[in-house]
């Protein structure tokens, strides 16, 4: 089993920034792709930004440009850096990560999601 632990929310002013993080931990063979989503009021979850074991990254539309996602493979953690926001970014932000867990040859697929972490950004 894979946890997941996200750190780094808060209260933030617009045009401030603010990083959030997230540590897989548990018996991991190897990590895939990483990556963050989130959740506003009423509104379905969307992709922030993912990054896979090459270091390729995607972003959703109105993140690009404006959001940094990177990760450190010793440490099984992503992070999450938001410059920039504004008061339409705030929502719940959840860590994904997807890999294989266990010891070889006895590994089995995994997708965990992180317990959330609220992002609230003020005018």
């Amino acid at each position: 089993q894979v946890q997941l632990v996200e750190s780094g929310g808060g209260l933030v002013q617009a045009g401030g920034s603010l990083e959030l993080a997230c540590e897989a931990s548990g018996n991991i063979y190897t990590i895939n792709g990483m990556g963050w989503y989130r959740q506003a009021p009423a509104k379905e979850r969307e992709l922030v930004a993912s990054i896979n074991s090459g270091g390729g990254t995607n972003y959703g539309d109105s993140m690009r440009g404006r959001f940094t996602i990177s990760r450190d493979n010793a440490r099984n953690t992503v992070y999450l850096r938001m410059n920039s926001p504004t008061p339409d970014d705030t929502a719940v932000y959840y860590c994904n990560v997807k890999g294989y867990s266990g010891n070889f040859p006895h590994v089995t697929v995994f997708d965990s999601w992180g317990q959330g972490t609220q992002v609230t950004v003020s005018p």
